[in-house]
């Protein structure tokens, strides 16, 4: 949390750096300048008023008026060649502020070096913050990834002893085991996802097969809540990454087994030229109003109130997954009508962080 405080506060100090247009440089110069500017008049006033009171010829007046102009103008244009070419130095350093502050120009006047002093000292102390926090952080996700791994082991253990014993008792703590399982496959997903980019393999692969290893994980639970499958068949290669792309049809496929009672869950390609993958149940559906945050972490909805187990993590993962991945994932849905979700392979270009 601090972290991103951080980063917000150098994002709207970067947005007051950016580059100005001309006109408005010379707008900051004069407000800049204005107690100077203000004093200048005030003096050249008391000069023509003096003149005039002396009855000096107009023309000598105009003269020293003009010749004054002149210099002031020069000095002027000077001090604001200065003005601008120091704007232009600082917007340059602020792209390249991520390197260092030691190569931030000297200050020209006392005020400069106090705030220079004070930046720099706000630098080194949220560049250690940052390093503190970089660190917890990595030794808490490294510890969560140790704890869902051991975790794994335990788990495989009590499948194989339920397993022995074919009785109703045992076959309900079956299905609560998986949805343990699911939980830890999730949570590792959430350790793994900011990282994800170095561990992507893009390759063209069949996308019935992906489909094929995701319905299969779940046959169990359509046996048992009797819901049809209907998977059609799909002439069709996607690049994409494999273990990641498993992972997100599965985490779909428990959402339409979950909120859905009775009736079938379709997968097909809706568009062979456009590569889209459609996964559509005849569930309880998702409220027109909580649509457009279904994607957001921790976001649960009408649906998840009910369902108080709801984590509001599935989609969010999902959709983090598939913007790594650079496809693109829509959801349609009408309360007791059913929910459609599509993934559209080819409608963003891969590019590989």
């Amino acid at each position: 949390m601090i972290w991103l405080k951080q980063k917000k506060a150098w994002g709207i100090w970067w947005n007051n750096m950016k580059e100005k247009s001309f006109l408005q440089i010379v707008l900051w110069y004069i407000k800049d300048h204005k107690k100077t500017i203000i004093m200048d008049g005030v003096f050249l006033s008391i000069f023509f008023m003096v003149f005039s009171l002396y009855s000096l010829p107009l023309e000598s007046i105009v003269y020293a008026f003009l010749l004054s102009a002149c210099v002031g103008t020069v000095l002027i244009s000077y001090d604001f060649i200065n003005y601008y070419k120091k704007h232009k130095e600082l917007c340059l350093f602020g792209k390249q502020i991520s390197a260092g502050i030691d190569k931030m120009q000297s200050a020209d006047s006392l005020i400069e070096a106090d705030y220079q002093i004070i930046l720099k000292a706000l630098y080194e102390q949220s560049t250690e913050l940052i390093s503190k926090i970089d660190i917890k952080h990595t030794e808490m996700v490294d510890y969560y990834t140790l704890w869902a791994h051991q975790i794994k082991t335990p788990i495989a253990a009590m499948r194989l002893l339920l397993q022995t014993n074919h009785s109703e008792h045992n076959k309900e703590l079956l299905t609560q085991t998986f949805k343990i399982e699911e939980y830890v496959e999730m949570a590792l997903g959430y350790l793994k996802i900011d990282g994800a980019s170095s561990d992507l393999l893009f390759q063209n692969y069949s996308l019935l097969d992906i489909v094929r290893q995701s319905v299969r994980k779940y046959a169990y639970i359509f046996i048992k809540k009797n819901i049809v499958l209907d998977l059609k068949e799909m002439d069709c290669t996607v690049l994409t990454d494999e273990k990641w792309m498993v992972f997100v049809i599965e985490q779909i496929l428990s959402n339409a087994l979950k909120y859905t009672s009775s009736g079938k869950i379709s997968i097909y390609m809706e568009d062979t030229e456009e590569k889209v993958l459609v996964i559509k149940d005849t569930g309880i559906g998702i409220a027109k109003e909580d649509l457009p945050r279904v994607f957001e972490k921790g976001f649960t909805g009408y649906n998840g109130r009910m369902d108080k187990k709801a984590t509001g993590i599935g989609l969010y993962l999902c959709k983090k997954i598939l913007d790594k991945l650079s496809h693109e994932i829509t959801i349609e849905s009408s309360i007791n009508v059913g929910t459609t979700v599509k993934i559209h392979f080819s409608s963003i270009e891969t590019i590989i962080e």
